[in-house]
C-alpha cells in the first residue's frame, strides 16, 4: 500500500483545491481563526500590563493569582473574540469587492475598511457608523499604501 501523503495531486485536484481556497468564505475564515489566535495573544499581553482589579490583601497569594489569572483570560477572551470577528468581515468584505471590481488595487481596501468599520460601529447609530467608515477605511488605506509602495 502506498504513502497517500507522498501521491503527486492531478491537476484536476489542483483546480479544485485553488478553487476553494479562492472562496470569499474560507477566506473569511481562516481569517477569524487567525484573529481569533492574534486577538488571544493580544489580550494576553494588554491584560498584563493593565490591571485595574483592585487587590484583595486579605486573600491568600494563591488566590491573588487565581484571581488575576482569571481576570486575564476574560480579557484575552474578549480580546480574540473581537479580532476574530474583525478580521472576518474585512477579510470577506474585501474578497466580494475584490471579485465583484475584478481588481486588485487600493480601493477594495478602503471599502472593505468601511464596511468593516461601519459594520462594528452598528449600534452606535448613523453618525457613528460613519465615523466608524472613516476610520477604518483611512487606516486600511496607510496599511495598504505602506504594504504596496515599492510594487
Amino acid at each position: 500500500m502506498s504513502n497517500p501523503f507522498t501521491k503527486v495531486p492531478t491537476q484536476a485536484e489542483r483546480d479544485a483545491g485553488a478553487r476553494v481556497m479562492d472562496s470569499c468564505a474560507v477566506k473569511a475564515g481562516f481569517s477569524g481563526v487567525a484573529g481569533y489566535g492574534i486577538g488571544a495573544v493580544f489580550g494576553l499581553v494588554l491584560s498584563g500590563i493593565e490591571f485595574s482589579s483592585p487587590v484583595d490583601t486579605s486573600a491568600t497569594t494563591k488566590q491573588q493569582i487565581k484571581t488575576v489569572f482569571r481576570d486575564m483570560g476574560k480579557k484575552s477572551l474578549s480580546s480574540a473574540k473581537n479580532f476574530a470577528i474583525m478580521a472576518a468581515i474585512y477579510s470577506g468584505s474585501e474578497c466580494m469587492i475584490e471579485s465583484y471590481r475584478a481588481r486588485n488595487d487600493i480601493y477594495n481596501s478602503v471599502a472593505a475598511g468601511c464596511v468593516t468599520g461601519g459594520t462594528l460601529a452598528m449600534r452606535t447609530g448613523p453618525r457613528g457608523m460613519a465615523a466608524g467608515c472613516a476610520g477604518f477605511a483611512a487606516f486600511s488605506a496607510a496599511i495598504d499604501w505602506y504594504m504596496h509602495k515599492d510594487d
